[in-house]
C-alpha cells in the first residue's frame, strides 16, 4: 500500500493544506492499491505564489541555461524508467509494451522541447520593428489520466523552454506517476518555484488555478465538456489557453486500398492505449462494396486481439482505468445494440474467462450510420464503428461531420490519392498509412476537439507573446 502524502511547493516536498485522502485502485484486479492525500486551493495559490516569486529571473535566464535544465530534467526521467513503467502498469492498468513507450516518451519530450528551442529565433525583424518573444508569465498545466507523466513533461518541457514558471495539476488518480516524475524533476534541481506540482481535483484544484490572476497562460488536456468550463473561467482574466480535447476520428480506408494491411492499423488506431486515446480512431469508413469483405478480415484480426492482464506479454488492451470508465463503455455498448447497430465482434461485459478487473471486450458494430450516439460521442474504450460510404465524396462528407477534429487516418495504396483526401478532412493531423507521432509537428484539434497547439515550434509559441519594438534601428 503506497501513501502519498506530500506535494511539491517552491522546490520542497512538503505537506499539503488540503486533508481529504482518495484512494488509488489496480485496476486489473480492483483492489486499492494506494492513498493520496489531496492539495485544495489553498495549496494551489501557494503554488502561483511561488511560480510568480519566480518567473522574475527565470524569464531572463539564458537559451544556454535552459538548454542544460532540460536535458538534466531529460536524464533524471530517464534514469526512472523501469519505476515508473512499473507504476504505470499499476496505476493505468496499460499493457506492458505500452507503459514502457509511454514511460520512455515522457523523457523523450524533454529532448524533443530542447532540439526545439536550440535555434529558436526569440528576436526578429519585421519591417522596421524588432519583434521579441516573450514568455508569458505563470502558466497552468492540468493533465488527465491517460498519459499522465507524458502529459506533465511534455507540457513543462515547453513552459520552460519558453521562460514560464509553472503550476501543474496533474489527475488525482494517476498519484504513483506523478510522484516518480516528481522526484526525478527534484533530483535534475531545478531552481525553487519553477515547478510546481499539486494533485487535486479539477473542481477545486483546477478551478483556482484556472481563475487565478496571476496565471497568464493555460495549458489543459482533457475532455471537451471540461475544456469548456476551464476556458469560461479563464476568460474573466484573459489567459492565453490552450485546449486538447474529445476526439471522435475517422478512419478512410479507400476503395483501393490493401485489406491485409488496412485492417491490422485500422485496429490499432482504434484499440490504442485501450482505446482511452483521444486521437483512437473509433469511425472506420469502409467503401459499401467492401464491406464484407472488410468485416471478415476484422473478425479473423479481432481474434488474435488478447485483453487482459497486462503484465502478459501477449496482452494489447489493457482494463478501464476505473469502475466508472467501465460503466461508461458498457452503456455505450449497450446504446448501439439498442440503435441497431450490428455487432461483429467482442459485446457486453469482461472478456471470457476474467471474473475481475475493469476489462472490457474488444467491441467492433457494423452498420453503423453516422447519427448512431456511438458514432457521434466519445467513448473512450475499445470500441469501433465500421460505417459504410458509398464514393469518395460521401466519405470526406461522413469524416467531416462530427463536433471534433482533432485527428484522422487515410489508408490507400495511392499516396497522391491519399493526400488529396487528407487535405480535405478537417483535423489537425491526418496520418497517411501510418500511426507514427511526429514530435516537431503541431498538434491540436479543429472545431470541439480544442484550441491552439502543441509541440514543435507551435507549442513554445503557445506559452509567449511578441513584442514589438520600434523606433529603435
Amino acid at each position: 500500500m503506497q501513501i502519498i502524502d506530500k506535494i511539491y511547493l517552491d522546490g520542497a516536498f512538503v505537506e499539503p493544506h488540503g486533508t481529504e485522502w482518495f484512494d488509488l485502485f489496480n485496476p486489473a484486479t480492483e483492489q486499492v492499491t494506494g492513498r493520496v492525500r489531496l492539495a485544495d486551493a489553498v495549496d494551489a495559490a501557494r503554488a502561483v505564489e511561488a511560480a510568480r516569486r519566480a518567473f522574475t529571473t527565470f524569464s531572463r535566464s539564458s537559451r544556454h541555461d535552459r538548454l542544460d535544465m532540460l536535458q538534466r530534467m531529460h536524464r533524471a526521467l530517464a534514469a526512472r524508467e523501469a519505476d515508473l513503467t512499473e507504476a504505470i502498469v499499476e496505476e493505468y492498468g496499460a499493457p506492458a509494451s505500452r507503459a514502457q513507450w509511454m514511460a520512455r516518451h515522457a523523457s523523450d519530450v524533454l529532448l524533443d522541447a530542447a532540439s526545439v528551442l536550440q535555434d529558436y529565433p526569440f528576436t526578429r525583424r519585421a519591417g522596421s520593428a524588432e519583434v521579441i518573444m516573450q514568455p508569458l508569465g505563470v502558466a497552468g498545466l492540468i493533465t488527465p489520466w491517460n498519459n499522465d507523466a507524458g502529459f506533465i513533461a511534455g507540457k513543462l518541457a515547453a513552459a520552460l523552454a519558453a521562460g514560464c514558471t509553472a503550476v501543474i495539476k496533474p489527475s488525482e488518480m494517476s498519484a504513483m506517476q506523478t510522484r516518480i516524475v516528481t522526484e526525478a524533476l527534484h533530483a535534475a534541481e531545478l531552481p525553487a518555484g519553477v515547478f510546481n506540482i499539486v494533485t487535486g481535483r479539477g473542481e477545486t484544484v483546477g478551478a483556482a488555478i484556472a481563475t487565478h490572476p496571476d496565471v497568464a497562460k493555460l495549458s489543459f488536456t482533457g475532455s471537451t465538456a471540461v475544456g469548456k468550463s476551464i476556458l469560461r473561467g479563464a476568460a474573466e482574466t484573459l489567459k492565453r489557453t490552450t485546449l486538447e480535447l474529445g476526439g471522435k476520428s475517422p478512419v478512410l480506408v479507400l476503395d483501393d486500398a490493401n485489406l491485409e494491411e488496412a485492417v491490422p492499423l485500422a485496429l490499432q488506431a482504434g484499440f490504442m492505449n485501450s482505446g482511452q486515446a483521444c486521437i483512437a480512431g473509433t469511425r472506420i469508413l469502409v467503401p459499401a462494396a467492401a464491406l464484407r469483405a472488410f468485416e471478415a478480415h476484422v473478425v479473423k484480426a479481432i481474434a488474435e486481439i488478447r485483453a487482459g492482464d497486462p503484465r502478459d506479454a501477449a496482452t494489447s488492451i489493457g482494463p478501464m482505468v476505473s469502475q466508472k470508465q467501465w460503466d461508461r463503455v458498457q452503456r455505450y455498448i449497450r446504446i448501439g445494440l439498442e440503435e441497431g447497430a450490428r455487432l461483429i465482434a467482442g459485446g457486453v461485459g469482461r472478456p471470457e474467462g476474467i471474473d475481475a478487473g475493469w476489462f472490457v471486450r474488444p467491441t467492433v458494430f457494423s452498420d453503423v450510420t453516422n447519427d448512431m450516439t456511438i458514432a457521434r460521442e466519445e467513448i473512450f474504450g475499445p470500441v469501433l464503428s465500421i460505417i459504410a460510404y458509398h464514393d469518395i465524396d460521401d466519405a470526406i462528407r461522413i469524416a467531416n461531420d462530427t463536433a471534433y477534429g482533432l485527428q484522422a487516418y487515410v489508408l490507400s495504396s495511392n499516396i497522391a490519392r491519399a493526400h488529396d483526401v487528407a487535405l480535405q478532412i478537417e483535423a489537425g493531423r491526418v496520418l497517411v498509412n501510418t500511426l507514427r507521432h511526429e514530435p516537431a509537428a503541431p498538434f491540436g484539434g479543429f472545431k470541439q476537439s480544442g484550441i491552439g497547439r502543441e509541440y514543435g515550434t507551435f507549442g513554445l509559441e503557445a506559452f509567449m507573446e511578441p513584442k514589438s519594438l520600434l523606433g529603435v534601428a
